[in-house]
């Protein structure tokens, strides 16, 4: 392969990583550019995901790993790994936004219902740490 299309690869999924924080750093929270940025950030996704599959980028896997596991299957197995631990980190992060106001709002109210109210936002919580150890598990088969 040209030693330029090597060295571009990998700064295009930087590029395409780094993308969709533009209009985060510009402070846009509401509106059509809120959608905008969100449409932005999914396609940056699905372009770093393309980039993933189609570009052998670098070696990260070891000669025993990858003799054992083929390029592609390899590949989907580390791309379920983070899409499992970021989608449930981000409904653990959704399930805290619901249940902390609602237990601080509790434990103002009737401090005795502090260790109740902590319960629900632990639950959330567990969300999160099953989402890891199931991402644990793909990586150990790979």
């Amino acid at each position: 392969m040209n030693l330029a299309f090597l060295l571009l690869a990998p700064l295009a999924a930087i590029v395409l990583l780094a993308a969709p924080l533009v209009p985060v750093y510009r402070g846009v929270t509401t509106g059509k550019k809120a959608k905008r940025s969100v449409i932005a950030n999914l396609c940056a996704f699905a372009g770093v995901c393309v980039l993933a599959f189609v570009l052998p980028i670098g070696n990260l896997v070891s000669a025993e790993t990858a003799a054992a596991v083929s390029g592609a299957a390899a590949g989907m197995g580390y791309i379920a790994a983070a899409l499992v631990t970021g989608l449930s980190c981000l409904g653990a992060g959704i399930a805290v936004a619901a249940a902390a106001p609602a237990a601080i709002g509790a434990v103002s109210e009737d401090p005795k219902s502090f260790g109740k109210a902590m319960i629900f936002v632990v639950l959330g919580e567990g969300v999160a740490i099953y989402g890891l150890l199931i991402s644990i598990l793909i990586l150990n088969r790979l």
